[in-house]
């Protein structure tokens, strides 16, 4: 368990081997990838937009028998027309 712990601090604190003049710069494939990102949630944001005002303006504006068809709520699973007496 000691060794363990003791090899764990001498791995972290060895100085990183890599520390010469040009580490840490970005190169110019890392710029290409955040364009290339930039202008797919771009396309994706435009798409949205486009589907969004196919929509209406208000979902309320339906006619009753249309939502109940739609629905399928109990009128359409007992067989009989909404006009028709339950009796």
């Amino acid at each position: 368990m000691i060794d363990l712990l003791t090899t764990t601090v001498s791995v972290l604190a060895e100085p990183p081997k890599n520390s010469g003049p040009d580490f840490g710069k970005a190169s110019p494939l890392g710029l290409l990838v955040v364009v290339l990102l930039l202008i797919g949630v771009f396309i994706l944001v435009w798409s949205m937009n486009r589907q969004l005002k196919k929509l209406p303006k208000s979902f309320d504006d339906e006619p009753a028998e249309e939502v109940a068809e739609q629905s399928g709520g109990a009128e359409a699973g007992s067989g009989r027309s909404p006009s028709e007496p339950s009796g």
